[in-house]
C-alpha cells in the first residue's frame, strides 16, 4: 500500500501506465459524472463514484489479483482499512469475473487512513482494504474514484 499526496506520484517510477492514470485523475472536477471511464481499454479505467461513507461494522474487506487500485477522493473524506489479504478469512473466495475476493474483519493487522482531495492510496493485489468508511462520527457523501490499472503494466524505472 501506498499513502501519499496525489502531486508526489512522479515520485514513484512505475512507467507509462502510472502516469497516464495520474493524468487522467488530474482532469477530473467535481461535475464529472459518475461512471466508467476508459483511459487505455480493460488495461488501464477508472470508474467515478458517489456515496455516503458508512461504518466499518456495515463493510468486507476485498481484493484483487489483476489490478492495483489508486483510489482518491473528489469531495469529502473517507476511512479506508487494510489488511493484508493472507491474515485474514475469506468469506467469498476470487471470483475472476468479479475480479475480487471478500473477507471478514479480524482485530488485528489492520491500517487505517482517511483520504481527502490531494491524497491518494494506492492498493497491491495483497492489500485488502474496506472503503467508504466514515471520517468523524456522521455519515457523509463523498465523490470517489478508483482507477483500475493491470499489474503487469506497473514497470520499476531504475
Amino acid at each position: 500500500m501506498i499513502i501519499d499526496k496525489v502531486e508526489n506520484f512522479g515520485l514513484y517510477r512505475f512507467g507509462p501506465a502510472w502516469q497516464r492514470a495520474f493524468e487522467f485523475l488530474s482532469t477530473l472536477t467535481p461535475d464529472s459524472p459518475d461512471g466508467r471511464y476508459d483511459i487505455d481499454g480493460d488495461d488501464i479505467f477508472a470508474i467515478v463514484m458517489s456515496y455516503h461513507t458508512l461504518t466499518p461494522e456495515k463493510a468486507v474487506f476485498e481484493s484483487h489479483q489483476k489490478y492495483v487500485d489508486i483510489q482518491t477522493v473528489i469531495t469529502g473524506a473517507e476511512g479506508f482499512e487494510c489488511a493484508f489479504s493472507d491474515e485474514l478469512n475469506v468469506i467469498t473466495p476470487y471470483d475472476a469475473d468479479k475480479e475480487a475476493a471478500f473477507y471478514e474483519r479480524t482485530s488485528h493487522g489492520q491500517t487505517r487512513v482517511d483520504v481527502f482531495p490531494g491524497t491518494f492510496v494506492m492498493l497491491y493485489p495483497h492489500d485488502a482494504h474496506i472503503a467508504g468508511l466514515l471520517v468523524g462520527a456522521e455519515s457523509k457523501l463523498v465523490k470517489k474514484v478508483v482507477v483500475k490499472v493491470k499489474i503487469e503494466l506497473l514497470e520499476l524505472e531504475h
